[in-house]
């Protein structure tokens, strides 16, 4: 594969990644080198930041980062995470747990034009009546319960400033979404990577499959176990963790189901050969 097409991904087709300004690869091709200091992810060449180039001289990082190309070139980016408003790709979050994202698109448009996806319209509704609305998400009543929870919170701990929430440090923001009943790891990790733009990647159970059958995780690695283990080896860049979720789900989708695709799947080159339990 031509060393530049990770670059050339960038310069066509994931303008949100290009403003991270990645320069392309060092003359070893070891790592990718950031030639914008001041970009929002590390300068990776900068004497006073090496932390970056670290990870990625490392065998983990550079296979990470090879995943994140192949997938990229078959995929493209995913323009992830649909929504207008921050509170709407919060509530999505909550939504797409165990559905198609095309009826999770229904049913914000469908509140949208009641003009109900806002706070206070969400606060207006019973639980019974905003069950009855989602329906097409599936598993609406605790669905329903589990916004009408979270709704809650953002009203009484932050006096529904929005902003006030999402402006939390990373840490007190995550374990404050964790307190709220119904919200776990993968989603709280959601908000915080598409709706606060931190850096957190976000697992979930492709992820999990994708990496334990290509042998890069143990079968029984936990939830914070493969978090810390892509963002031990990746530069902390919520743009790539954005895009690289995204690809991931689209490849789990598609290819690395619990039948598997091998033969057609971007990664039947990657890591080591697949194996299945």
């Amino acid at each position: 594969m031509c060393q530049h097409s990770f670059l050339a991904h960038l310069d066509t087709m994931c303008p949100r990644i290009k403003k991270s300004a990645w320069g392309g690869f060092d003359d070893n091709q070891l790592r990718l080198v950031d030639t914008t200091p001041k970009s929002k992810v590390s300068c990776l060449t900068c004497q006073d930041n090496k932390a970056g180039a670290k990870l990625l001289q490392n065998t983990t990082g550079r296979k990470l980062m090879d995943m994140f190309q192949l997938l990229l070139d078959r995929f493209g980016p995913q323009e992830w995470w649909p929504g207008e408003t921050a509170l709407e790709m919060m509530i999505g979050a909550i939504f797409t747990q165990n559905t198609n994202w095309k009826n999770v698109e229904k049913v914000l448009k469908h509140l949208k034009d009641l003009h109900l996806l806002s706070l206070k319209g969400i606060t207006s509704l019973s639980i019974p009546e905003l069950a009855e609305m989602i329906r097409p998400v599936g598993y609406y009543n605790v669905k329903a319960k589990r916004l009408k929870n979270l709704i809650d919170f953002i009203v009484d701990r932050y006096d529904g400033d929005l902003d006030g929430l999402l402006g939390e440090e990373t840490g007190v923001l995550r374990e404050g979404l964790l307190s709220v009943k119904g919200i776990g790891p993968e989603t709280a990790d959601s908000i915080l990577l598409y709706a606060a733009g931190r850096p957190i990647f976000v697992i979930d159970t492709y992820t999990h499959r994708i990496l334990s059958r290509h042998s890069m995780i143990d079968d029984q690695a936990t939830y914070d176990e493969l978090q810390t283990f892509f963002m031990d080896h990746l530069p902390d860049d919520p743009d790539l963790f954005n895009e690289f979720h995204a690809l991931i789900v689209r490849t789990g989708k598609e290819y690395c189901r619990r039948k598997p695709l091998c033969n057609e799947c971007p990664l039947n080159t990657w890591g080591s050969i697949p194996h299945f339990s």
